[in-house]
């Protein structure tokens, strides 16, 4: 009788192992796939504007400074659009916020490869840059409201890895397209592959309002004001516009030095971003689990202070062997990437959920604007030589060593709350 009593125990719980455990990891698996697929075409859509730049330069016939606000223009847009999201994301489902700014980043994105000159193609990323800006930043809303505390780090490192897939798959096959086709072609691409996710979106993707039930109520400005007061939400977005306006000093216009400076030519430039994406495909996510083991801020400090090093010797690289070369720029993007992604589970751990798509919102806008002054900034610095060559570029890197710095000392002021 016992040995029938034992059996049965033994049945109902390798039954209930089989009904939740798998259902509760497939369910995780999926959403954390689909995150990460709208992550990877809002990231390429961003990204491939950069090596785009030296190809962009010759058939616009403009300045670094008019490429500088090319790429400032998309993260302008986003601040204005990020702010005013911030008044009502909170108050949707997160599923269909989701994929209605998805859905407008379609659009945007299409305007980008039908523009014929340098105003429209303007134009179509300011378009762009609106829906993506807060894409971005609900994304991580989601990660946050999903995903406990203490798994939010891998979580965010497998969806940040969206970067480095884009840049070892996304990116080499856009400038492949666009040197044996026009510039135009990657975004095409991009359109069709954001098309498909759309739909795997639509099908996949649960209704997501737990948020709602402890929602702010009441006037939409009650909201951005308990945000703004909070101090530690305060130096979360101090941490944000440091962190971007360090890295976005000096990423616009690596691929033109490399370019104008180093020695490559437009195809080469495939490979900086495909060795750097496959080295960060991983260390990113090995980013997110030791910041979950060993302490967010501490794997920050570290990686953020030794990002330091691969910044000066890029902005200083003479011409040199494409070997040497590809090693400097694979280094900078694996700490670019190590400092990013305990950094981004800070702040999605940094404000409670009922507040959390409108702080991700805010925090996107103020993440955007960092990056447009950044590129705006490092278009005004960089100029070009009478030879062709880019100087000043040092300088740039001098200046993101200290933003890199004070992010490291800001950085110690984030508690997380939920």
């Amino acid at each position: 009788m016992n040995q029938y009593k034992n059996n049965d125990t033994v049945g109902i719980a390798a039954q209930a192992t089989e009904d939740v455990v798998p259902k509760e990891v497939i369910r995780e698996g999926m959403l954390i796939f689909i995150l990460a697929a709208i992550q990877f075409t809002h990231m390429m859509d961003f990204v491939i504007m950069m090596p785009l730049g030296p190809q962009l330069m010759r058939v616009f016939d403009i300045s670094p400074r008019e490429f500088g606000l090319l790429v400032s223009a998309y993260t302008f847009s986003a601040a204005v659009a990020g702010f005013v999201s911030a008044l009502f994301i909170d108050r949707f489902d997160r599923k269909y916020a989701l994929l209605a700014l998805y859905l407008g980043f379609i659009i945007g994105t299409l305007g980008c490869a039908i523009a014929p000159s340098f105003s429209l193609l303007l134009l179509a990323r300011v378009v762009a840059g609106g829906f993506g800006g807060v894409l971005g930043a609900l994304v991580l809303a989601v990660i946050g409201d999903a995903i406990p505390e203490h798994r939010r780090g891998a979580a965010t490192g497998r969806v940040m890895a969206a970067f480095s897939v884009a840049s070892i798959a996304g990116i080499p096959i856009g400038l492949y397209l666009a040197s044996e086709m026009s510039w135009h072609a990657p975004f095409y691409l991009l359109v069709g592959l954001s098309l498909i996710v759309l739909l795997a979106a639509v099908r996949f993707l649960p209704t997501m309002r737990g948020h709602l039930t402890n929602g702010v109520p009441g006037n939409p400005l009650h909201t951005l004001k308990e945000i703004l007061k909070k101090r530690n939400l305060q130096w979360a977005m101090a941490l944000t516009v440091t962190l971007t306006m360090a890295g976005f000093l000096v990423v616009p216009f690596i691929s033109p030095y490399m370019v104008a400076n180093v020695g490559f030519t437009e195809r080469d430039l495939s490979y900086i971003y495909l060795f750097g994406g496959l080295a960060t495909v991983f260390t990113s996510q090995w980013a997110g689990r030791l910041a979950d083991k060993h302490g967010k801020h501490r794997v920050f400090k570290i990686a953020a202070l030794l990002s330091i090093i691969p910044i000066l010797i890029i902005t200083n690289l003479p011409p040199v062997e494409h070997v040497t070369a590809l090693m400097v720029t694979t280094v900078f993007f694996i700490f670019f990437g190590a400092r990013f992604v305990p950094a981004m589970s800070l702040m999605t751990s940094s404000v409670e959920p009922k507040l959390r798509g409108s702080f991700m919102s805010i925090n996107s806008s103020v993440q955007q604007l960092g990056a447009g002054i950044a590129a705006f900034v490092s278009g005004l610095i960089v100029q070009e030589a009478a030879n062709g060559t880019l100087i000043h570029y040092n300088w740039v890197g001098v200046m993101a060593c200290v933003v890199t710095l004070v992010a490291i000392w800001v950085v110690r002021y984030i508690k997380a709350v939920g």
